[in-house]
């Protein structure tokens, strides 16, 4: 049996999870205290995870095909300013150099309250000895007390001459380095370089955690290359995060997220990983977790990462009180007053119990505790108001003794004058505000359609705050299978994924395929199997970047979680209930493979009647019956691979609109398979049969392909 084995460092503990790669069924998981303080950090966590899950299972390290581990590291580093100060050699000459030292003056960034990145600046002059100038320049910044150096240069995305010869004088001293072109082939020296300072300042401690991990896990014989998850949901190698170990940060959420994806068919949705003391919260949107640049001390950086949402809300988040009675919930939990749950402690020892206000942190507001006959001292928690509330299920991991917590919780609800199932509603009630203000403004930022947005919890504590807050803001839910490992799963069943973006004023066809290529490379790079590689390119006309998003499965990953084909009236009944259409105006005009595309027609009334606007919906649902694109109004034709041409063609010439601004195409997205080629953004028909091209070749030709553009205004 083939095994894939995930690790997720987290705060708390660390866990691992063996996974048939077969079935994608779990064989066991095994959970040890994360090993902050150990000789070899957490790589002594991994290790013991990792021989503990092989050892309980029989698995030998040749059945291990896949090995991977998520961590907090590069977070807590940057949260805790635990971060090597950094050197900054910037590079240029006249006018152009003295705007660059202005652009590259970083000066100290604040992590945290009192917690800095520090940064120091030495300029080279490129119009005089370059080689010399640098040597001095690394000495000076070397002698102020910087230990991980930056190289800076305008225009380096287009010639990084100067600035790998930066990183490669670092390298011949043995000091960690970054060139800004490596981090980011985006024009913007500043947000280019305060990324680049940001992954530099981190990389001493990255590179001592990572070269530990890797030694670990080459003595326990596994020979499959170790993996590390990225922000984006995506894996890298180790020597990736040598280079560039940014791409670690926020990737714990990111792991949940692309655990749940494994298994849940999930079209429209928001994904709440509920632990302790947080909620993180995410938006999946036509099956794709929505992602977004990441800003580090309140500055813009250029790590494109999962949006993710925090709230001070979990399963273990304690009860605000003020004269005695409930006033809100969080954001304290359990853990830092260093007491128990009331639920999850055996109901006959809370005994007498009376109400007592606890203050874990100096400054912090009261919070509601019980003091038992016999000493016993638990605390309230939103796992509490659940059980009472009847929101956690038998067998679910968040379930405790109802018995307990009604005992515990009667003292507070007698000075609210009420029961104790109103009282833990009341404080239900409290958090479902919070969550409920970053859900919808989630749903707000990426024009999700309430109706059909669906709620899915992950974590340990998923049932604290899930269904709760489902029913309050009156969406559907479910638990994700395996919850309370999602996020090793994410781990253990990651994908390669990286991206590239390049600014590009006037792109032509070449520079798109230019950038396709590099992306699908640095994916293969870093683990993916050449052949499972897909792109998708971007072309950002108001911003002149064009972005190719590489993914690939790592080997032997080949089939999907749970695959299950549906027939053509289960697929048409899931399009009728997302449409909200009668089902005889639904009907599928084209297909691929395996993708179905099904539209409805609807007929908008203006001005009293006098003005009717019909519009074609589209929604195009794979096999599985997850709808992968969702367009209000659009044109729609069955192709094959020997008529594509055609069609694209058609397609454009009929909808392009030309005004002042000159000729403006419409959005063309061509569907192979499983793959939807978005061509949107292309500023002519060239251009999108250019790379149409590309992606199409080497598929039989009458292979059937869908084609579909909508309007780019007032789509």
């Amino acid at each position: 049996m083939k095994v894939r084995i995930g690790i997720d460092v987290g705060g708390t503990f660390t866990d691992a999870v063996a996974i048939d790669n077969d079935t994608y069924e779990i064989i066991g998981t095994v959970k040890t205290p994360t090993t902050h303080t150990a000789e070899a950090g957490v790589a002594a966590g991994i290790v013991q995870v990792l021989h503990g899950v092989m050892e309980q299972h029989n698995i030998k390290p040749e059945d291990v095909v896949f090995i991977a581990h998520g961590t907090t590291q590069a977070t807590n580093a940057l949260l805790e300013g635990d971060v090597a100060q950094v050197g900054i050699v910037t590079l240029g000459s006249g006018l152009q150099g003295a705007k660059c030292k202005s652009d590259t003056n970083v000066g100290d960034i604040e992590l945290a309250a009192g917690k800095f990145l520090r940064t120091k600046n030495a300029f080279v002059d490129t119009s005089s000895d370059v080689e010399a100038g640098i040597k001095s320049a690394i000495e000076q910044l070397f002698s102020d007390g910087s230990t991980s150096y930056v190289a800076a240069e305008a225009f380096s995305v287009d010639d990084p001459t100067n600035e790998n010869a930066v990183i490669a004088e670092c390298s011949d001293r043995e000091l960690p380095a970054t060139a800004t072109n490596d981090i980011s082939k985006l024009y913007g020296l500043a947000i280019r370089t305060r990324t680049a300072v940001v992954n530099a300042s981190i990389m001493p401690k990255m590179l001592e955690a990572a070269n530990m991990t890797d030694k670990s896990i080459r003595e326990a014989g596994i020979e499959s290359p170790l993996m590390v998850m990225r922000c984006d949901g995506g894996v890298m190698t180790v020597d990736e995060v040598r280079h560039r170990p940014i791409l670690t940060i926020l990737s714990g959420p990111a792991a949940g997220v692309a655990g749940a994806l494994m298994y849940e068919k999930l079209t429209d949705g928001l994904f709440f990983e509920v632990g302790g003391t947080s909620t993180d919260i995410s938006c999946v949107k036509d099956g794709k977790v929505m992602v977004k640049y990441a800003e580090v001390g309140g500055h813009k950086t250029y790590l494109s990462s999962l949006d993710v949402r925090t709230v001070g809300i979990g399963g273990g988040s304690m009860v605000q009180i003020s004269d005695g009675k409930a006033v809100d919930v969080g954001p304290r939990s359990a853990h830092i007053a260093n007491l128990d749950y009331e639920v999850y402690t055996d109901a006959e020892k809370i005994v007498n119990p009376r109400l007592v206000a606890v203050r874990p942190m100096d400054g912090d507001p009261e919070y509601a505790a019980i003091k038992c006959d016999g000493g016993l001292r638990v605390c309230l928690t939103m796992a509490g108001a659940a059980n009472l509330a009847g929101f956690v299920p038998e067998g679910d991991y968040a379930r405790g003794s109802v018995e307990a917590a009604r005992a515990a919780w009667a003292p507070l609800a007698a000075n609210m004058g009420m029961s104790v199932e109103e009282a833990a509603a009341q404080v239900l009630a409290f958090a479902a505000k919070k969550n409920g203000a970053v859900a919808e403004q989630l749903m707000k930022d990426y024009g999700m359609d309430p109706r059909t947005t669906v709620y899915v919890g992950g974590g340990g504590g998923a049932s604290t705050v899930v269904p709760h807050l489902a029913k309050t803001m009156g969406h559907t839910f479910h638990i994700a299978k395996n919850a309370p490992v999602i996020s090793t799963i994410g781990v253990a069943l990651a994908m390669v994924r990286d991206m590239v973006e390049r600014s590009v004023t006037n792109p032509t066809d070449d520079d798109i395929v230019s950038v396709r290529r590099e992306a699908e490379a640095r994916a293969i790079k870093m683990g993916a199997a050449p052949g499972t590689v897909e792109v998708t390119v971007e072309v950002d006309t108001q911003r002149h970047v064009v972005r190719a998003i590489a993914v690939g499965a790592t080997e032997l990953r080949s089939k999907d979680v749970n695959a299950t084909r549906l027939s053509a009236d289960e697929l048409k009944k899931l399009v009728v209930e997302n449409l909200g259409e009668g089902a005889d105006n639904v009907s599928e005009v084209a297909h691929s493979s395996e993708l179905f595309a099904y539209t409805a027609t609807t007929t908008e009334k203006k001005l009293f009647g006098l003005l009717i606007k019909k519009r074609t919906a589209l929604r195009l649902i794979d096999s599985e019956g997850v709808i992968r694109l969702q367009r209000p109004n659009a044109d729609v034709l069955q192709e094959t691979i020997s008529s594509w041409r055609k069609g694209v063609t058609a397609l454009v010439e009929d909808l392009t609109v030309y005004n002042d601004g000159g000729a403006n195409l419409p959005n063309v997205y061509v569907v192979v398979g499983k793959r939807i080629i978005d061509l949107s953004g292309m500023t002519s028909l060239e251009q999108i049969l250019s790379l149409a091209s590309v992606e199409l070749g080497g598929y039989p030709s009458d292979e059937p392909v869908i084609i579909a553009a909508t309007l780019r205004l007032g789509d």
